[in-house]
């Protein structure tokens, strides 16, 4: 029985599936992207980040020289070739010793012109410059926050509610006093000004009966 064994063929025999990955992984270990279908991207995918995970296995656990070369050796029956092997061990397994895993990204471009298949571009994560430059100018700008820290209040205590309800009473005395001086300041004008009326009609009234005698 094949039961839960169901994966994407490619429309290939083994064989021909087989060496077709084969070679996209060593294309994609030398030239760091490639340009494919979504399908064959996904299965790529899928073949050669195992390979990437035993590469890493070398460099960042205590591995002897025999274990060393034993890892060298299974990578390079998948792949088929020196060149890509010794630059997944030289060049592509420091970068990527940090990272636990997920080594590459499928791009989708759209659908190709002529038979409409989707297109899709798959790279190594650790190769693409802009991306990184970005993320690192968004970590210096990020500023870290606690959670709830707005809406967290400090509980004051009851001297100081009591301080507070005092300078309020305070405050409230004050405004008032002042309120008060202003309407006593008002009606003192206001007076001031009704007796200047009265002494300039006084004074007018005078000068006409002065000029009526005359």
């Amino acid at each position: 029985m094949r039961h839960r064994k169901s994966f994407n063929h490619l429309g290939r025999t083994s064989s021909h599936r087989k060496a077709m990955l084969s070679n996209m992984a060593s294309s994609l270990i030398l030239h760091k992207r490639i340009t494919t279908t979504v399908a064959k991207a996904k299965a790529l995918r899928s073949y050669v980040e195992p390979l990437i995970t035993k590469a890493k296995l070398s460099a960042t656990t205590k591995t002897t020289i025999e274990e060393g070369t034993h890892l060298r050796r299974t990578v390079f029956s998948y792949l088929q070739n020196k060149e890509a092997v010794t630059e997944l061990f030289r060049e592509v397994t420091p970068k990527i010793a940090d990272r636990p895993g997920g080594y590459t990204r499928v791009i989708k471009l759209g659908k190709r012109l002529g038979d409409n298949a989707e297109m899709a571009l798959i790279e190594l994560v650790d190769y693409n410059e802009h991306l990184l430059a970005e993320k690192t100018t968004k970590k210096a700008k990020s500023t870290r926050r606690r959670r709830g820290g707005a809406k967290k209040k400090v509980e004051e205590s009851p001297a100081a509610v009591v301080e507070t309800q005092e300078d309020v009473v305070v405050e409230e005395e004050v405004v008032a006093d002042a309120v008060v001086e202003e309407e006593v300041a008002e009606e003192a004008e206001a007076k001031v000004e009704d007796t200047t009326e009265d002494t300039t009609e006084v004074e007018e009234k005078e000068e006409e009966d002065k000029e009526k005698k005359e």
